[in-house]
């Protein structure tokens, strides 16, 4: 299931308006590691998923009841939280809390992706 269908399923249809969508990660350390640059995999998770990062934040209504959510996506980079998805979060709550909404965060581990046991 993709995040587009979570959210659809989480929200009332037509309330969905994302917050913070143009927030992108990027390597301010220069991180390196063994497998490829890490600015390689974000930019190959990017055209994989159609997403800019792990996490999608916005806002909308639950049986007509205003709400803040986010929903992370494991397809993208096994989830990783990396600084923007933090700072999205943050973001998320704080939006959330100044204007006295619920927050509703959705973590989701594929269940294709989970730990499988080779036989």
């Amino acid at each position: 299931m993709s995040n587009s269908d979570r959210i659809e399923l989480s929200i009332d249809p037509g309330t969905w308006d994302p917050l913070d969508k143009d927030m992108i990660s990027i390597d301010l350390i220069d991180f390196h590691s063994k497998e490829e640059p890490y600015r390689d995999r974000i930019d190959f998770y990017q055209r994989s998923t159609g997403l800019s990062d792990a996490v999608q934040i916005g806002r909308g209504q639950q049986n007509g009841i205003p709400v803040a959510i986010g929903i992370m996506d494991f397809q993208f980079l096994g989830g990783s939280m990396g600084s923007v998805v933090g700072e999205k979060i943050t973001r998320l709550i704080e939006y959330a809390t100044n204007r006295s909404l619920p927050v509703i965060l959705l973590c989701v581990l594929l269940e294709e992706h989970a730990c499988k046991k080779e036989v």
